[in-house]
């Protein structure tokens, strides 16, 4: 094993080894040294800079361990070009990376700022940190649907970091546990977050943000991601707002107890013939990660870790101990096909009914009558509810429900724009019904012009200038009215009177009675 100094060594060579050359980019001074950075080419008034180390590298005897601070450089550090992405498999069709592959070496962010001219003297902006999805097994924070230039355009500082995923950063085992200062192992990905909100509570005042005002967003294991921030002893100190779109550590998502995975890692470790955690920083990455198809019963996934998670989110918020910060957030239309409950035939009342007893036993007949179908019709909608809700729904209205509780201002959506055709279908085909899963990114982020795969309408432009202002009133104000936008009502204390915003060409303040359906499915609804 590599001794403290050598270690520290190994780290400042990783750090330093990068060109030290100044330009005429944007410089800014950082606590690690300066950092040199470029104007955006499609917006002269966005200063970007990228691949900014707000850790060291987390390799060698640095795997599996709390993210350590990045050493400082001397010179002038260039930041024009992304960092590598966390180790991950190729998953996710629709994730268009701008990074240059994939190391352990990973853990760099990004930010995207007006430039001082552009900004009153002394005025401090808000700050966005903006939290990617991927299931906590892929991902990157150089998604182009991820870009921050739009939001800085309309006076916000955006942040986007890696955090590291699948084995990487969720493997609890009970050597990790024991070696380590806290006793806790398995949440290294979201203490990777940790690390890049403290770094930003740190810096971003010298990029023009309020370090006092940072609103933390994400989408899916990243809105999950936010939940747990906002309940994390470690970091709900330091949120001023919270955006979280579809998924919630809370229902079906509930960590398990860290002692409960961390025998299943030693059995794991076991399996590969590397009983020890110094046989497993032992083998490369790329072998490493091809062990992950093999782990059957291996979650690499959140855990209950007593350090940054001390116990269920869902307990922390109702006990009025998360972040009393405004909450924007919200789920789609489709977040799962509705062929997921009926299978792959033709959808009838018959094969929904086998359906529903297939997947939830003995509460189908409860389910059906939540989710009622009269004819074949109705059968697409009701089963697409079913699943949506089971999916990811029901837990982000709960965690919705918990935050509206302690009075602080809170705001669901409701988003059900389906996008268009992909540029070169010609098919002719039916649209899918309902928003699918992650649809909503590139509009609520304004970036439909970095996804050159859709031909946008005017309406899907119409619906991004909506979700975009929402979002870009919220960060600044914790209140996503303002302007010409359709009024959106605040969460209500009393819950017969809580309206949703339908997010669609029509945008829209509509009554909310499921939530009177996903109290009665609550805890029935958990598909096999």
């Amino acid at each position: 094993m590599r001794t403290a100094l050598g270690l520290a060594l190994a780290c400042a060579l990783t750090t330093l080894a990068v060109p030290a050359q100044a330009g005429n980019g944007p410089i800014v001074a950082t606590e690690g040294g300066r950092l040199e950075g470029v104007v955006d080419p499609g917006a002269s008034s966005i200063r970007i800079f990228r691949g900014i180390p707000f850790a060291a590298p987390p390799l060698g005897d640095l795997r599996w361990r709390e993210p350590q601070p990045a050493l400082p450089w001397s010179g002038v550090r260039q930041a024009s070009a992304f960092g590598p992405r966390c180790m991950q498999q190729p998953l996710y069709s629709d994730m268009m990376f701008r990074s240059p592959g994939t190391s352990e070496d990973c853990l760099y962010l990004n930010v995207w700022t007006p430039a001082k001219l552009d900004r009153p003297p002394g005025r401090k902006l808000p700050v966005l940190v903006y939290i990617y999805g991927g299931g906590f097994m892929a991902g990157d924070s150089s998604e182009k649907r991820y870009d921050g230039a739009a939001l800085a355009r309309r006076g916000i500082v955006v942040v986007t970091m890696n955090y590291r995923l699948g084995i990487f950063g969720f493997f609890s085992h009970p050597e990790l546990t024991a070696s380590s200062p806290h006793h806790a192992s398995g949440n290294y990905g979201l203490l990777d977050q940790v690390a890049a909100l403290g770094w930003v509570k740190r810096n971003i005042a010298a990029f023009g943000g309020d370090r006092d005002h940072i609103t933390i967003g994400g989408e899916s294991a990243g809105s999950m991601a936010v939940s747990a921030l906002m309940a994390s002893p470690l970091s709900r100190g330091d949120i001023a707002g919270a955006i979280g779109e579809s998924g919630a550590m809370m229902q079906k998502w509930t960590p398990p107890a860290g002692a409960e995975v961390e025998k299943k890692g030693a059995a794991f470790a076991q399996s590969l013939g590397a009983p020890t955690i110094a046989a497993l920083r032992a083998m490369p990455a790329e072998k490493l990660l091809g062990t992950q198809g093999n782990a059957r019963d291996m979650p690499f996934d959140a855990v209950i870790d007593g350090y940054f998670l001390t116990e269920a989110p869902s307990v922390t918020f109702s006990n009025g101990k998360a972040a009393r910060v405004p909450l924007l957030v919200g789920s789609n239309s489709q977040e799962a096909p509705g062929s997921a409950v009926f299978g792959e035939r033709v959808p009838t009342l018959a094969s929904y009914r086998a359906g529903l007893t297939r997947t939830l036993g003995d509460n189908a007949d409860v389910i059906f009558n939540l989710y009622p179908a009269k004819t074949d019709a109705e059968v697409l909608p009701a089963a697409t509810a079913v699943a949506s809700d089971d999916f990811l729904a029901l837990p982000t209205w709960k965690w919705f429900d918990l935050q509206r509780q302690t009075g602080a201002p809170t705001y669901y959506y409701y988003y059900a724009h389906v996008r268009p055709r992909f540029v070169t279908d010609t098919s002719g085909n039916p649209l899918p019904w309902g928003a699918v899963h992650s649809a909503e990114i590139e509009y609520a982020l304004g970036n439909l012009d970095a996804n050159p795969l859709y031909a946008w309408t005017e309406g899907d432009r119409k619906v991004s200038a909506t979700m975009s202002g929402y979002f870009a009133n919220f960060i600044k104000t914790g209140d996503p009215n303002g302007g010409s936008l359709p009024l959106w009502s605040k969460a209500s204390l009393d819950p017969a009177n809580i309206w949703r915003q339908t997010i669609d060409v029509d945008t829209r303040s509509v009554p909310f009675p499921e939530q009177r359906r996903y109290i009665s499915a609550d805890p029935l609804l958990y598909m096999r």
